[in-house]
């Protein structure tokens, strides 16, 4: 087996979360990497970045609005991104064991988003930001939103801080307070973006437990450019017949069991759940 096909097989091994995480960190470690190529030839790492970074001036954002999301990708410094990608993946697979991928997308991207959009306007409204411009990058947006999301819908779910457990609303409310506090530090920008995604995921919450998916739009757009991509390789591949056994059946995943661990939850917490209950969300987020 060559070194292609082994990182193919590593790939598709991993879920979505997984790759999510490995492309923000690759995104990170290859604009290093390419460090002494620039200095070669007279460039810099700042140069690359004023294509992605998102810009407080509202004429360079009409220019570059692809900044609204891509600013998420790119990280100031190691610790910068190693606090994002565990909060992340601690946060993340909570989401990814009750919920379908899609929701830990749109949770994500639409923080990040959201956070992006509350960063502008704030440097634009308030007095003290006046004449100021600055520039941001970071996915803290997105990984708060998910945070505060599951910190809401679960806040008595544990997590292992070395030999403690701590219930995850302590963590999320330990990062909203830090981040508002913080906001006359020298990063404030970054800290406005913070609360902006917690926002987000508060509401995306709220909404998503009375039965309003406001967030669906984001993957739904992805969805139909897909499909409109693709329309063409259907048109050309030939047809299969239809499996008339339902995915429902043939996975072994009871919708209705799963609801009610769900309602149970929501009523009682995570940890009113009894092992057999947590093995079997557990195995549905899977599938």
């Amino acid at each position: 087996m060559d070194i292609q096909q082994k990182i193919k097989q590593t790939i598709s091994r991993l879920d979505i979360l997984e790759r999510l995480i490995a492309i923000l960190v690759l995104i990170y470690v290859l604009p290093n990497l390419l460090i002494p190529f620039l200095f070669l030839f007279k460039g810099s790492l700042p140069s690359l970045l004023e294509y992605v970074q998102l810009s407080t001036d509202f004429s360079e954002l009409l220019i570059k609005p692809w900044t609204i999301i891509t600013y998420c990708f790119f990280h100031g410094s190691l610790g910068h991104i190693f606090w994002n990608m565990l909060l992340l993946y601690v946060a993340g697979k909570m989401m990814l064991n009750l919920f379908k991928k899609e929701l830990l997308l749109n949770t994500f991207f639409i923080g990040v988003i959201a956070g992006g959009v509350f960063y502008v306007l704030s440097f634009n409204i308030f007095p003290v930001f006046y004449g100021v411009k600055s520039v941001l990058i970071g996915s803290s947006a997105g990984v708060m939103a998910v945070l505060v999301f599951m910190a809401s819908y679960m806040p008595n779910a544990p997590v292992r801080v070395f030999v403690f457990s701590i219930p995850i609303v302590y963590i999320a409310l330990g990062f909203i307070l830090m981040s508002y506090f913080l906001i006359p530090s020298t990063n404030s920008g970054g800290h406005l973006a913070h609360l902006g995604g917690a926002a987000w995921g508060y509401l995306y919450q709220r909404q998503y437990l009375k039965g309003n998916d406001i967030g669906g739009w984001f993957m739904g757009t992805f969805a139909k450019l897909k499909s409109l991509f693709s329309a063409s390789k259907r048109s050309k591949a030939p047809r299969r017949k239809r499996q008339t056994t339902s995915t429902k059946a043939t996975s072994g995943v009871n919708q209705k069991k799963i609801d009610a661990i769900l309602d149970k939850i929501a009523d009682s917490g995570y940890e009113s759940l009894t092992k057999e209950e947590k093995e079997y969300l557990f195995r549905a987020g899977k599938e």
